[in-house]
């Protein structure tokens, strides 16, 4: 795709601000409260777009007397109490002056407990137009707080943590509600969420620790919600030490866990590979009189499938249906050959009931508990994933003929099936189950149709994906959200179609669709991959610039990737150097673009280069690891960059280069490609060394390379002077093997 043939669109993509495309464009690059009048203000932009007039333009200077002040601020202050929020907004704007903290507290609380985006966006105008005329300290910790938990429930993160932080600064203490939100949903996001779950965590209860009279924080101490928004941090990240830790933390505040506590726990056990241990956990809730609920049920049935243990999970699925209480038993007998014995891990003290397992009996359930559709779903799921479509079909069918309407197939079990018959290539029987979905009452949404939109993709189908967006659209009501132009975007990718990949970008953003990370990797790889590397530089520089993103490795690969597809080896290695600056170093993926792009450009003096810094990663490796920071971490090299690289100092003659690839190959279990180096050495070398002619200098200065080469014929099983003896790249006969 040439440049002449770019959409208008893509010019007013990369040159408007992020505030004209989305809703929400939160550039939380520093706090954006500095409640402290006299400090001067820092530099952070938060913009915000609505269709009224901008407040921020307002003057704090008023020409009207106390007396009209008084009256407006009388008059906006009724409005919010009536909870007229649309007219104290509108009063807001044609205010001339800054209303009363108390009117700017309630009218930003308001906006935010409206939980929608235009409602946001105007709560961030007002704080922004604060900041600017620093008048921040006029709101509120209440209102801070809600609006934290807004921007978290609108997936805002790092604004809402900000927030927080923020209001901790200034010696503002959040409400509980408030501040477990963004915990919350900080432990569940992508990325470093989990690790900033934690710290947000541990800031707040370390300034809670501070004051001696508990009154005072009563609305702010952390309670079991708070507690269990840590611990699923923890357990996301695996860190069975940290989980321990917070788990430890709770009697200190007089918080007791839950079931959802322990539902936690199961997820640990599986992050941390310890299947043997989930129903200790299951014992321990009933052990303790936890009130037991489905989800801890649903949530072993989805371990033991996620663990690929299809047939204890049919067991406990099957029990339930047989209205048997013993759980317990029938799960210890299917487990006894998993127990880990003589375990000294965490788990011991976060499950004491580990030490007497062979001492009593196993619990039996308070009460009967019937599989639901959820359960029933969450098995299916284990069949589509082993790939037993018909079992997954079956189970449908078996869920129609319930007596228990609980039991019933719902969106997500069709949904499920759906995806088991796109995993299989079986658009046509997807489309069927699609509607009759429609038919009996059971409409899809959005994940059916993104589901559908990958299987079309994936068969190169992007036509009827097409098609089928209208579709959703038009007859389903159900707009596309980010996920959707994802899969389409890709989908283009697949066809090389890069001006149809940005023509689904452009709609996405014309619709106020914000891009994720994958939205602009995935444009970058539809640039590259046409042999578009400046275009996909501009993508990367508009994804640098918008702070709900982070670039991350594979950004920055993608982007070398691009310029190496072309042999541009010069731009691509100051990509890698930015890419350093940035704390990121480069991985076997950044190396073997690179590798390609020298042999592209036939530059075999830069793979000598390459190799050299490949190797000294590798004797890292082997070393055991970095002990500075400023030290490039250990690099395990794979096959595509060691042969790649082998090729390149092959077809160069630099044989003895070439040697120690093989061998650094055969070291990491690599079998070296010796048929093709032969078929190389054969049609480019066999006559190297076969002149007559040559002076004695010269053929002086041959002989270290024949000797490499003889070693390198030898490697190969080719007839050579090092047939009946070792070869070795040692010097011999008094000669030097300096690097070539």
């Amino acid at each position: 795709m040439s440049a002449a043939l770019l959409p208008p669109s893509l010019s007013s993509i990369f040159s408007s601000s992020s505030s004209a495309s989305n809703p929400y464009p939160l550039h939380c690059v520093s706090p954006p409260f500095n409640l402290a009048a006299s400090r001067p203000a820092r530099s952070f932009l938060l913009g915000a777009t609505a269709s009224y007039s901008d407040p921020s333009d307002l003057s704090l200077v008023s020409p009207t007397s106390d007396l009209t002040v008084q009256a407006l601020d009388q008059k906006l202050l009724t409005l919010l109490r009536q909870r007229k929020t649309e007219d104290a907004w509108i009063a807001y704007t044609n205010s001339p002056h800054l209303p009363s903290p108390t009117c700017l507290s309630r009218l930003v609380s308001q906006l935010s407990f409206q939980n929608t985006r235009s409602a946001l966006t105007r709560a961030q105008s007002i704080v922004t137009r604060l900041r600017h005329e620093r008048q921040l300290h006029r709101l509120d910790a209440n209102c801070l707080g809600l609006l934290a938990a807004a921007a978290t429930k609108a997936g805002h993160t790092s604004y809402a943590t900000s927030i927080v932080k923020s209001m901790l600064r200034s010696g503002y203490l959040p409400h509980v509600k408030a501040w477990s939100a963004v915990v919350s949903g900080l432990a569940s996001s992508g990325d470093d969420g989990p690790v900033e779950a934690l710290r947000l965590f541990k800031a707040v209860t370390r300034r809670v620790r501070k004051f001696n009279d508990l009154q005072i924080v009563s609305n702010s101490r952390p309670d079991t919600v708070a507690f269990n928004a840590a611990l699923n941090a923890c357990a996301n990240l695996g860190d069975s030490e940290k989980f321990l830790q917070v788990f430890d933390e709770m009697p200190q505040y007089g918080v007791e866990p839950d079931a959802l506590t322990y539902n936690v726990m199961i997820k640990l056990c599986c992050k941390t590979d310890r299947k043997d241990l989930l129903v200790f956990v299951l014992e321990r809730i009933l052990e303790l009189g936890i009130p037991l609920c489905m989800t801890t049920l649903h949530s072993l049935v989805s371990a033991y499938v996620g663990f690929g243990d299809l047939k204890t999970a049919e067991k406990l699925v099957q029990a339930m249906r047989e209205q048997r209480t013993d759980l317990c038993k029938i799960l210890r007998e299917s487990g006894s050959e998993d127990l880990v014995e003589n375990d000294e891990s965490v788990f011991k003290k976060l499950l004491p009931n580990l030490t007497k397992q062979s001492d009593n009996e196993p619990p039996l359930l308070p009460k009967v508990y019937a599989p639901n559709s959820r359960l029933y779903t969450t098995l299916m799921k284990g069949y589509m994933q082993a790939g037993r479509v018909s079992d997954t079909v079956k189970m449908l069918e078996a869920m129609r003929r319930q007596d228990d309407r609980s039991s019933h197939p719902d969106h997500v079990s069709y949904t499920t099936v759906v995806s088991a018959l796109v995993k299989a290539g079986a658009m046509d029987r997807a489309r069927q189950i699609l509607a009759e979905m429609t038919r009996i009452g059971v409409p899809p949404n959005l994940m059916t149709y993104n589901i559908l939109f990958k299987g079309y993709c994936m068969q190169l189908q992007i036509d009827q994906a097409r098609e089928l967006l209208k579709e959703m659209v038009d007859d389903a009501g159900i707009q596309p959200d980010v996920v959707s132009y994802n899969i389409l975007i890709d989908g283009c990718i697949l066809v090389d179609d890069s001006a149809g990949a940005l023509a689904f970008f452009n709609e996405m953003r014309a619709k106020g669709i914000a891009p994720t990370k994958i939205s602009y990797t995935t444009l970058m790889k539809a640039f590259a991959l046409s042999g578009q590397p400046k275009l996909a530089h501009r993508v990367f520089d508009e994804m640098l610039n918008d702070p709900r993103v982070k670039a991350d490795r594979i950004a920055w690969n993608m982007l070398v990737e691009g310029y190496c597809r072309l042999g541009l080896v010069e731009e691509a290695k100051k990509i890698i150097e930015k890419m350093k600056e940035n704390g990121l170093y480069p991985d076997v993926a950044t190396y073997g673009s690179l590798a390609n792009g020298i042999a592209l450009a036939r530059r075999p003096g830069e793979a000598l280069l390459l190799w050299n810094e490949v190797k000294e990663r590798c004797r890292v490796d082997k070393e055991g690891g970095k002990s500075d920071s400023s030290i490039a971490p250990p690099l395990k090299p794979d096959e595509g960059l060691l042969d790649t690289l082998a090729d390149i100092c092959v077809r160069a003659a630099f044989f003895k280069k070439a040697l120690e690839i093989v061998a650094c190959m055969e070291e990491h279990g690599i079998p070296p490609n010796k048929t093709k180096f032969t078929r190389i050495y054969v049609e480019m070398h066999s006559r190297m060394f076969t002149s007559k002619h040559a002076s004695q200098a010269r053929q002086d200065r041959r002989i270290e390379r024949k000797r490499a080469a003889e070693a390198f014929k030898f490697w190969l099983g080719l007839p050579n002077s090092y047939y009946g003896s070792e070869w070795r790249l040692e010097p011999i006969d008094g000669y030097d093997s300096d690097s070539l």
